[in-house]
């Protein structure tokens, strides 16, 4: 039995960081562990020009703790009124790493998403020019579509047709649940890749309802079933380059997740990735932790591995607090359900 693991230190493909007191407290759990992070701009109000991406860049940075090495990762949020010019110039100044799409109304602060593709033609354009990965939360919003079914019917009415438009354009399906994305990503040309997150390896939609109403496993996608988690961890552990860690880790107080319309997010920065090596052992995959962890999402957005490494080591069970403290109050550790013995040293 492996008893040490190191690797490159990783980096976060996905990462809800919010502002202001909660980006204090959660940035240091993130900052611990990874060198680097796609930072979502699904702040209220979004991040939407690259004056908002600079200014909430200074802000990361002026909160991360002294000591701490971490390079938060711009991202603009895509509305209807984007400019392709603006989203050009931001790209070359070196300021954005990637463009976000939200379907309006799909999670939380989606508002101001995109409902008419065809108003945002000419910036994928654009970023298929310039090379400028763009990143999806793939699920349709039609009411009318079964919460559990909504990623696989945006593959086909959304993903699809604007990638047959748009040759060349480079899309990372975030956060993918199903193994109707697994599919569609392996039977694609290598501008397509998925990240797949910590939480949607090690539960299923019962651990949300079976039993009672769990809402700190409720997030968005939406868990679904067994048969889908289990695609998602034979892809993660393949060694297959177009899956690599986007944690989505998203922090909400207690009150927000609890409420009688609770909040939508899994917050699990502080324990990914002893979360992860249990998983990959598992499935007999610790060889494979690196790329899936720092190897092929640097290699997709064509950035360079990190040099720096870390060290996992499997002994006693690890302790992992139930919650952290914040400015806004109290934020849940996600729970894997069992014990964890990878600590990272």
């Amino acid at each position: 039995m492996t008893d040490s693991l190191t690797l490159r230190r990783p980096d976060d493909w996905h990462l809800h960081l919010r502002d202001g007191a909660m980006l204090a407290a959660v940035l240091p759990e993130s900052a611990r562990h990874f060198a680097r992070a796609i930072v979502m701009p699904n702040l209220v109000p979004p991040v939407v020009t690259a004056h908002d991406a600079r200014a909430y860049r200074d802000r990361i940075l002026a909160a991360l703790p002294e000591g701490m090495a971490f390079t938060p990762l711009m991202t603009l949020y895509l509305t209807e009124k984007t400019e392709a010019q603006d989203v050009a110039a931001a790209h070359a100044e070196g300021l954005i790493t990637a463009v976000k799409l939200y379907p309006a109304g799909a999670t939380t602060n989606s508002a101001a998403g995109v409902r008419d593709f065809d108003k945002v033609r000419a910036v994928f354009e654009k970023m298929a020019e310039i090379g400028l990965p763009l990143c999806v939360h793939g699920e349709v919003t039609d009411p009318e579509v079964d919460i559990f079914d909504r990623e696989a019917v945006f593959i086909d009415r959304v993903l699809d047709p604007v990638r047959r438009a748009t040759p060349g354009l480079r899309v990372v399906m975030e956060h993918v649940t199903t193994s109707d994305a697994v599919a569609y990503v392996t039977s694609q040309d290598r501008d397509l890749a998925a990240t797949i997150t910590t939480h949607h390896l090690v539960i299923n939609r019962n651990h949300i309802l079976a039993g009672g109403i769990r809402p700190h496993y409720y997030c968005l996608p939406v868990a679904k079933r067994e048969s889908h988690r289990l695609a998602l961890r034979h892809a993660a552990t393949s060694g297959d380059a177009r899956f690599f860690l986007g944690t989505d880790s998203a922090p909400h107080t207690d009150p927000a997740k609890e409420s009688a319309c609770g909040c939508a997010g899994c917050f699990t920065a502080p324990n990914t990735l002893s979360i992860l090596a249990h998983v990959f052992e598992e499935e007999g995959a610790l060889s494979r932790l690196e790329g899936f962890t720092s190897l092929h999402g640097p290699a997709f957005y064509g950035l360079p591995p990190n040099d720096s490494r870390i060290t996992l080591t499997r002994g006693d069970a690890v302790p992992c607090p139930a919650k952290i403290d914040t400015g806004e109050g109290p934020v849940t550790v996600f729970d894997p359900g069992f014990p964890l013995h990878w600590r990272v040293d």
